[in-house]
């Protein structure tokens, strides 16, 4: 853990003077805003720091103390949401992974089914081509029977023409 008292020494160990050799109250700026007249308005804005020789103020440990704790909570909060960001991430991670996984398993299903349904085709692709040629032995037998109708159509009309005479 941190140590206020060695941080509040460091703190307080220099404090900015303006150019009179009086401390700030506010800072610097305060004093040259209130126009004092041996501020660094005169010595052409240089600041000069000079080692404070009395101990720091309990309220000032105390305000660091204060701090150190808030940030230490506000840490431990930041660190507990980046962890939670993470156990979510991971959990979304495991939930991708078995809806890939159960992808995978349907796409081998497909890749099976796929296989055996070329497989049957193939197994009746000479039936197919038996039925290809039927039906076009069909149709030559469907053409021969339209020529043989027309041809006996003319054959009875010259038997009846002949008849007649």
């Amino acid at each position: 853990m941190f140590t206020v008292g060695g941080a509040a020494g460091i703190l307080s160990r220099w404090i900015p003077v303006t150019g009179g050799g009086q401390r700030a109250e506010s800072g610097p700026r305060q004093a040259c805003e209130a126009g004092d007249a041996k501020g660094s308005l005169d010595d052409g804005g240089v600041e000069t720091a000079e080692e404070a020789t009395e101990p720091a103020e309990p309220d000032i440990n105390e305000l660091c103390r204060d701090m150190f704790d808030k940030m230490a909570v506000f840490l431990q909060g930041e660190l507990t949401a980046t962890c939670e960001d993470y156990k979510l991430l991971e959990n979304m991670n495991k939930l991708t992974s078995l809806k890939y996984m159960e992808m995978k398993d349907i796409s081998i299903n497909i890749s099976r089914n796929l296989q055996d349904l070329n497989q049957k085709y193939a197994s009746l692709q000479p039936y197919l081509d038996q039925i290809n040629q039927i039906e076009e032995q069909v149709t030559a037998l469907e053409q021969a029977a339209y020529k043989l109708d027309t041809y006996s159509k003319k054959l009875e009309a010259k038997f009846k023409k002949l008849e007649k005479r």
